[in-house]
């Protein structure tokens, strides 16, 4: 087959394209002139009188085009006001540019067509023509950015690399541009390059084509891709496509192969501002791609989108993302933002100093009760074990800074390793198993650690799901089952390193841990801390609940069990399902109790009513273990007045305390039973009372607008008191940032108020005069009425009052600004009310509550005896889907589960 020339064209009509942004542009290249069809929007925007102060260069991959950034070119102004050009250009023999003349169809080592090192050196005879536009005045260019994906990723970042003197920052989605020898290439292409499967699947089909198509995780409309396939009708238009897979050098022996090799080298020396977004369910470019490009870039910040595939710009809001961070890196400066460091403070100790004052210490340390029998350390052991750890990691390697994960089930092999690590200078990633199988594999792969320790189960797990990372059993295992998983050694025998060199400690700056959120409102998202701000927290924990010497909690909710060492008391870890805190027992709690002669207990709300509902099966003995506990903490979601009553009768001797906080600051206000009664009491709050902030935490509001959004805004003191915001917080116990989530962790961070880094917790509320904090729910669970926004937390709690609900959700059922308030509700236990429709009686009781404190009709009450709720807490409603099933169910759908 004989393929001629084509000229360059420009498309028709096409969904989301602005055909003002076609221009076709001819220039000199390696083999004489070409005409490439660019993207380029600076036509329009001058249309609409607005000047460009920064241009952004964006590179399509295989078999793409610039409709890919239509998106992007469609938004152009980024938070700050700039006005961003963007120029997309097709490449040669891609998209509507110019088709070579082939003589035959494209085979590896072919002849004629387009290489990797011309493709960077068509972008740079494209881009230089064009940039002569955005000069100002004085010659001087605006700011210039390059983004790419796929293979237009690894072209776009070796013109960057080697543009330096005209880029200002790099922006890459998924691609790379390394592929380690022995390393199998990817399964689509794979294929694609199967000897004479080649010109069939890129070429005289367009399988490769739909294949790429078929890669979004949300189904791409038929029109966009008919938009997608519009310049590649025939296989004359697609033999661009064939000679770029063609052109992928997966053999030594490739024309291509050593030109990659350099490329890679190059864009390991870009030194600009950059950014990976990245889509990790992606089967082309995998995750081992990304851990190059880290490395390669180390500075780069990361962006995962966990939920997205191949084309992440399909799948995501990757123009947000970009824009967002654009904004950051080059701040207009009429409207830029002040930053600044936390308040000064004195610094807390590190958290394992607490553990090591105890290091002669000989009563117990820590007992865990999950253990047939029950197993108890001392501080003693527990130091020595410690030491011994940090010392066989530094000796096996491990670097300060490397990332260790963590699948150990809560207890003291937990418990021993964190502290092992933590003394090592290690990052701890804990991905407890409250968050589910899948969700612990998505954090892990987040993380990407440079070691795993692990019990069999997690291993296991490990090895068949291609984790990376050098391999540690807890405990030691035989010859074929250590080969098996990939296993070096084993933490008993690291435990038992004997050396004389001084522990190497980290720095206080250095990252400490990274935690998961429950995952609640979307993926779980890592959460990094600091030594200087874990120390800060366990700082505030002893202050506020007046530790002594002979202090000790029993941790219903086992991670906390966890900081037992770092304040310096014993802990305790009762016998109960971690995934399932609902599990614990009266009877589990009080043998815990007794074991660890524990004077503190801590716990979810669901774990203590399920302590209630077991407590007439306590024992004499038992019933008076309850009598030592001096302090009952209950967090992880709002704690109605009546558990807490319920709890001053089984602890008798305990103050009752509900903390409020979160996995991005696990200490942010306190209150005791009495201020909650009297809170409520005045009736005029909505919500749950959470009492005041604790030293050194400061709260602010950002008001909500019609729509539930969060303004800029921010309120503090007598200006925030009763206006319904999202809650913006200051601590030095904060979290240091997000893991690998750039534009999640910026938009998380007000740094508009006294020069301060605040934190937004997507949390809602208002705080009252007495400047009591109260909560009302989460920011994506607004109702947006047409009386104005609604919080569902204050709604729900004037619903569970009714005779016969155990809880409720508030939600809201049709159009943004006009959407109806929907009650659903759980019955009491025994109940046995059939989902849907709620009986007259409890609707008309519901209705007449609500309105005594709100002006909103409630629209319907429905009835579901299955309300989703976390996995770690077992207690935080997911409004969300409990909104999806209400909205099925007035549709008159089939009632089924939410």
């Amino acid at each position: 087959m004989k393929f001629n020339a084509q000229p360059a064209a420009v498309p028709g009509p096409l969904p989301e394209w602005d055909e003002r942004w076609s221009r076709l542009v001819t220039v000199d290249t390696v083999d004489g002139e070409r005409t490439f069809h660019v993207l380029d929007t600076l036509p329009a925007l001058k249309e609409q009188g607005l000047e460009p102060t920064g241009t952004i260069i964006a590179l399509h991959g295989n078999p793409t085009w610039s409709y890919l950034w239509r998106r992007l070119a469609a938004a152009s102004i980024d938070a700050d006001g700039r006005v961003w050009r963007v120029i997309a250009p097709d490449q040669l023999e891609m998209g509507y540019s110019e088709r070579l003349e082939h003589d035959a169809l494209p085979t590896t080592h072919g002849s004629g067509y387009r290489r990797i090192a011309e493709r960077v050196s068509d972008l740079d005879a494209v881009v230089r023509s064009l940039l002569a536009d955005t000069a100002d005045a004085q010659g001087e260019q605006h700011p210039v950015v390059t983004i790419g994906h796929d293979w237009g990723g690894i072209v776009s970042l070796t013109w960057a690399s080697r543009s330096q003197d005209i880029v200002d920052a790099v922006i890459t989605l998924n691609t790379g541009v390394h592929l380690a020898e022995g390393t199998p290439l990817p399964a689509p292409l794979r294929v694609a390059l199967a000897g004479p499967a080649l010109p069939t699947t890129t070429v005289l089909t367009d399988w490769f084509l739909r294949t790429t198509l078929s890669l979004g995780q949300g189904p791409i409309s038929d029109e966009v891709k008919d938009a997608f396939r519009s310049p590649y009708r025939t296989a004359e238009d697609r033999g661009g496509i064939g000679a770029f897979v063609a052109d992928v050098p997966a053999q030594p022996s490739h024309p291509s192969y050593g030109e990659l090799q350099r490329l890679a080298d190059d864009v390991a020396s870009i030194e600009k501002p950059a950014l990976i977004v990245w889509g990790p369910k992606d089967p082309v470019f995998v995750e081992h791609f990304l851990r190059d490009l880290r490395h390669r870039i180390p500075h780069a910040d990361v962006h995962r989108v966990e939920k997205a595939s191949h084309l992440v710009s399909e799948d995501a809001d990757v123009p947000g993302i970009v824009l967002r961070w654009l904004a950051r890196q080059f701040p207009d400066d009429a409207v830029s933002v002040a930053s600044g460091e936390e308040p000064t403070d004195d610094p807390a100790p590190m958290i394992f100093e607490a553990l090591d004052a105890r290091r002669s210490d000989a009563t117990v340390a820590s007992v865990d009760m999950t253990q047939n029998p029950p197993q108890q350390i001392t501080w003693k052991q527990l130091t020595r074990v410690t030491d011994g750890i940090a010392r066989g990691l530094q000796e096996l390697g491990l670097q300060r800074g490397d990332r260790v994960s963590l699948l150990v089930t809560p207890g003291n092999d937990l418990t021993a390793v964190l502290y092992g690590v933590l003394k090592a200078g290690g990052v701890a990633v804990v991905a407890d198993t409250g968050l589910g199988v899948a969700g612990m594999t998505r954090a892990i792969r987040a993380s990407d650690p440079q070691w795993v320790i692990g019990l069999k189960p997690g291993l296991t797990l490990a090895r068949a799901a291609g984790w990376p990372g050098r391999r540690i059993s807890m405990h030691g295992l035989g010859p074929i089952e250590r080969a098996a998983l990939g296993v070096e050694t084993s933490v008993t025998a690291l435990a038992r390193t004997k050396s004389t060199e001084p522990i190497r400690h980290p720095g206080r700056e250095d990252d400490a841990v990274i935690l998961f959120t429950s995952g609640s409102t979307g993926p779980a998202k890592g959460v990094r801390y600091t030594h200087a701000r874990l120390g800060a927290l366990a700082r505030t924990l002893r202050k506020q609940f007046e530790v002594r010497a002979d202090t000790g909690w029993a941790a219903g909710f086992a991670p906390f069990a966890l900081l037992g060492p770092g304040l310096g008391i014993s802990s305790v870890t009762p016998d109960m399902s971690v995934t399932k805190p609902r599990t614990l027992t009266a009877a589990a709690l009080a043998d815990a109790i007794e074991a660890g002669k524990s004077t503190m207990v801590f716990a979810s709300p669901a774990a203590y009513n399920n302590v209630q509902a077991t407590a007439s099966d306590l024992s004499p003995e038992q019933r008076a273990a309850f009598t030592k506990i001096e302090l009952v903490l209950s967090a992880g979601a709002p704690v109605p007045l009546a558990l807490l009553d319920g709890l001053a009768e089984l602890f008798p001797n305990a103050q009752i305390r509900s903390p409020y906080g979160m996995t991005e600051g696990l200490m942010l206000t306190d209150i005791d039973r009495d201020g909650v009664a009297a809170a409520e009491a005045q009736s005029r709050d909505h919500g749950v009372c959470v009492g005041r902030p604790v030293p050194r935490v400061r709260f602010a509001l950002a008001p909500l607008d019609a729509d539930g959004r969060a303004s800029d805004e921010l309120l503090t003191g007598s200006g925030a008191a009763d206006v319904l915001g999202e809650f913006v917080v200051s601590a030095p116990h904060i979290k240091s940032g997000y893991d690998r989530l750039a534009d999640t962790d910026a938009s998380s961070k007000r740094d508009t108020l006294d020069d301060q880094i605040w934190h937004r917790t997507g949390d809602i509320g208002h705080i009252d005069p007495e400047g009591r904090v109260w909560i009302e729910g989460r920011v994506q669970h607004v109702l947006s009425t047409p009386l104005g926004p609604l919080g569902p937390g204050g709604l729900e709690a004037v619903a569970n009052t009714v005779e016969g609900v155990y809880r409720s959700a508030a939600v809201g059922v049709g159009p943004a600004g006009v959407q109806t308030v929907v009650v659903v509700i759980e019955p009491d236990a025994g109940a046995g009310r059939q989902a849907g429709l709620a009986p007259q009686q409890l609707t008309d009781a519901v209705r007449a509550s609500v309105a005594e404190h709100y002006p909103h009709d409630v629209a319907a009450v429905l009835v579901s005896n299955d309300f989703p709720t976390d996995i770690r807490h077992n207690s935080k409603i997911d409004r969300t889907r409990l909104a999806a099933w209400a909205d099925r169910v007035l549709r008159g759908e089939r009632v089924g589960r939410p």
